[in-house]
């Protein structure tokens, strides 16, 4: 096996263990809100991440201290994912975490649509099926004209708009700052963000509750240390599709602690949901790929 393929290896099994830690971020959260307001379980998650960090960047000797370079995207980028939090802490309060996680799967939809404005990238009538089929999917999942509906989901599909934009912003942003130090700032305006908002309904924790909370915080800023090192050996496109691997370990930890399964219509509505995303996905890396190969034949020609 040549070396190329061992970094693809190594960038694939991080990506996985990544997507197998996030879901207990997820567990964790639906646990402390039966007892704690929603807006409090997602102050703890992006303060004790801020704290489990402070090591990281301490040992890498990064100044995190210093004003950001684009702060205004860096600002925009932390709030979306602070957003998406909060709403999806609030869709999985009462709903089953897999139900509420395919509808969190609409960000990639939601990033093609997107990008073409913000980012110039190329958006095709292949693409445009693609947005169309996830879209219905996402019907499927939520059967509005049905008793089934649940109208808390729609916490769950504003969560994956705003996950969507926080990942625009993530590529707008591009190589400005070493991306653990990001990851740190998205913490902290986190942080920061909620705190007004957390003291008027505060309820004290008690040492179970403080002990679940920092565990929260270290899942979460493990999964996402994970997946920075994953893009160290392998791109974006490669490791793009392990995303939903995220989904096993949701269902996995679902029927473990909550003794959950989705229902059929759930199981085909995620189907639909991750196939016009994976379409989508594959579509602008090869627009993308054929950009690049344009490029490098007009620099080559000049």
């Amino acid at each position: 096996m040549n070396k190329a393929n061992n970094r693809l290896l190594i960038g694939i099994a991080l990506m996985l263990t990544a997507m197998s830690v996030v879901p207990l971020v997820d567990i964790i959260a639906k646990i402390l809100s039966k007892s704690y307001p929603v807006i409090e379980v997602s102050w703890s998650r992006f303060f004790f991440h801020s704290l489990w960090l402070l090591p990281v960047l301490y040992w890498r000797k990064l100044n995190w201290w210093r004003v950001p370079k684009k702060p205004g995207v860096q600002l925009f980028r932390s709030l979306m994912l602070t957003s998406a939090t909060v709403l999806f802490f609030l869709a999985i309060k009462s709903n089953p975490i897999p139900n509420a996680l395919t509808l969190l799967f609409i960000s990639p939809l939601v990033v093609a649509t997107i990008a073409p404005f913000v980012l110039g990238e190329k958006f095709d009538i292949i693409m445009g099926l693609g947005v169309l089929a996830g879209f219905i999917g996402v019907v499927v999942v939520l059967q509005p004209n049905t008793e089934e509906f649940r109208p808390s989901l729609m916490y769950a599909f504003a969560a994956g708009i705003c996950y969507g934009l926080y990942i625009v912003s993530t590529r707008k942003l591009s190589l400005s700052a070493p991306p653990i130090v990001t990851l740190f700032y998205t913490a902290l305006v986190g942080t920061i963000a909620l705190t007004p908002f957390i003291i008027s309904d505060w309820v004290m924790p008690d040492l179970r509750s403080i002990a679940l909370m920092a565990a929260m915080g270290l899942f979460a800023a493990t999964a996402h240390f994970l997946i920075i090192k994953a893009f160290e050996f392998a791109s974006a496109s490669e490791l793009s599709p392990f995303n939903y691997f995220e989904i096993i370990g949701a269902i996995f930890f679902s029927y473990l602690v909550f003794d959950f399964l989705p229902n059929t219509t759930a199981i085909i509505g995620l189907t639909v949901i991750i196939i016009s995303g994976l379409i989508v996905s594959w579509r602008a890396i090869k627009i993308n790929k054929q950009l690049d190969s344009k490029v490098e034949s007009r620099i080559e020609r000049i």
